[in-house]
């Protein structure tokens, strides 16, 4: 609501939010051509043209045309092109498809969100609370694009054959190789996890009864917008996905987590005692992709003369053997950790032992440009970097419920079939992580920044 001075703290809040989120988003695809933001190189990955305007309309639909009396759409049209999966929202373009759409064009897309986001930033005064909270809903819809945006850019311009830089790497500075893995004894017995997004008698008691994590959240991140349509309680509470609570009892075993993650100097290792060529190591399933896929190094990796160099934003350039090694499956992940005598944590184990570290921290995305993994440095760190695979399912914790509405079809639907990953990366925007934030791909898929953390019982 607005004041006699001006917008209220919480209304300009949001707006600041809003308005910095659509903007990281353009930085992003500043380098790229029209043709760049067009073409479309996997089923799985989407034109950065394509993000630009699919986030636009996820705010014109569930913002401005189901909450701003008289809003009149921009185009009819774009909501076939640029829904992505919402049934409830009618039929679509299909998506191996989306390379297609030669029009319209970058400029008028852009045109677009740019009428998207002055009509959002005129509305947010006077939006009623279930409003604001989708806008909120729609800054982290955005983040996660804008993560994807990085890394289908840098799968599209990998099958070019001039393999291109998006932009210019920055003077690569030697570091030292880190000292074996350390392992950290992780908790043991019922502890408590998952977002707490309701206040239900049962999630109470579960925070009476269990000794319950605290987590760490710098300024940035207890400044975002609390509400959100995926919470389920009037209280106000901070951020969470759905799929993130409720808040529930887990009983961990006695286990320990490895300090950092696995780095890429220890994965070719692997690669030279023939680690992609030994069945003992790979489940069923990974072993018939490996064969039939001719799997035998991280996804952007080649070796010429002994040497190996990876593809990244910057081009391509010879793997730092001390960073954390990236582009990896959760079959060549848990074959990995086969191999090394150990195995990938839960999703549980991961969140207890990250739970007293600052989600804000670490290596994640600030600004436009090349980023990649870096060497790790310090204390154990928990996030950036790498998104970590566990050996969880993604599958519903006790209690969930999905929204009603559209907006219910967010992740709920998708909980078959694939694994959890934990941490954020360095395409990550920051304070967009936190300890209970469950991402989630089959166990084929590469193409985002993911690594390994390894697990062992104790």
């Amino acid at each position: 609501m607005r004041t006699e001075r001006g917008l209220a703290p919480a209304c300009a809040g949001l707006s600041a939010r809003f308005a910095q989120v659509r903007a990281l988003s353009e930085a992003l695809v500043a380098p790229l051509s029209d043709a760049d933001a067009t073409i479309q190189s996997m089923d799985d990955a989407s034109p950065a043209k394509w993000h630009l305007a699919h986030t636009s309309w996820f705010f014109e639909t569930f913002v401005l045309r189901d909450h701003v009396p008289g809003y009149r759409i921009h185009d009819e049209r774009f909501a076939f092109l640029f829904n992505s999966y919402y049934e409830a929202e009618g039929a679509r373009h299909a998506r191996p498809h989306r390379g297609l759409l030669s029009r319209p064009s970058l400029d008028e897309i852009l045109a677009y969100r740019t009428a998207v986001t002055n009509a959002v930033l005129a509305a947010v005064p006077d939006l009623p609370p279930e409003a604001e909270a989708l806008v909120a809903l729609g800054c982290h819809h955005e983040e996660q694009h804008q993560e994807l945006l990085l890394t289908d850019i840098l799968h599209h311009f990998s099958v070019n054959p001039l393999q291109p830089a998006v932009w210019p790497g920055a003077p690569k500075v030697p570091v030292g190789m880190p000292g074996p893995i350390g392992w950290i004894e992780g908790a043991t017995g019922e502890v408590c996890i998952g977002a707490n997004i309701e206040t239900s008698s049962t999630s109470r008691d579960v925070d009476n009864r269990v000794r319950t994590t605290t987590y760490s959240t710098s300024p940035q991140a207890r400044g975002e917008v609390e509400r959100a349509q995926t919470a389920t309680s009037s209280t106000s509470l901070p951020f969470a996905f759905d799929c993130e609570g409720p808040r529930h009892r887990a009983l961990l075993h006695p286990h320990a987590l490895a300090d950092r993650t696995v780095t890429n100097g220890e994965w070719a290792a692997f690669i030279a005692d023939g680690g992609y060529r030994d069945p003992r190591h790979w489940l069923s399933d990974g072993w018939t992709w490996v064969q039939r896929e001719g799997i035998d190094a991280p996804l952007y990796w080649q070796q010429r003369d002994g040497v190996w160099t990876r593809f990244g934003l910057d081009g391509r350039r010879p793997i730092d053997p001390a960073a954390p090694v990236t582009h990896v499956s959760f079959f060549e992940a848990d074959a990995y950790a086969s191999w090394a005598g150990a195995r990938l944590p839960t999703e549980f184990e991961w969140e207890a032992a990250a739970a007293a570290h600052d989600p804000a921290s670490g290596n994640q995305l600030d600004t436009a440009g090349p980023v990649e993994p870096r060497p790790s440095i310090g204390g154990p760190a928990f996030f950036g970097d790498v998104w970590e695979w566990t050996g969880s399912a993604f599958r519903p914790y006790p209690g969930f419920r999905p929204p009603e509405g559209a907006v219910g079809e967010y992740n709920g639907k998708f909980m078959s079939g694939q694994f959890v990953l934990r941490g954020g990366s360095c395409a990550t925007p920051r304070g967009h992580a936190r300890a209970s934030y469950r991402n989630f791909f089959y166990p084929h898929q590469r193409w985002q920044f993911t690594g390994v953390r390894l697990a062992k019982d104790l």
